[in-house]
């Protein structure tokens, strides 16, 4: 009884393993060939983000040093 619910199970996981790669072409997403547009706006915003960030966190630590 134990073989035959391990043969179901693996029986599940592969069929659930072939459906869900079923929708892939090769090992990986295909890069885009062009850059979107908005992209070196959206890039700028990034970076002002991450410096604020960066930013704000040398703030608090100097606020607790003191």
């Amino acid at each position: 009884m134990t073989r035959a619910k391990d043969s179901a199970v693996l029986i599940a996981l592969l069929a659930a393993l072939a459906v869900g790669c079923s929708g892939h072409d090769g090992a990986g997403p295909k890069a885009p060939t062009a850059t979107p547009s908005g992209y070196s706006q959206m890039r700028q915003k990034v970076d002002a983000a991450e410096s604020a960030a960066a930013a704000a966190d040398r703030d608090a630590a100097s606020d607790t040093d003191h």
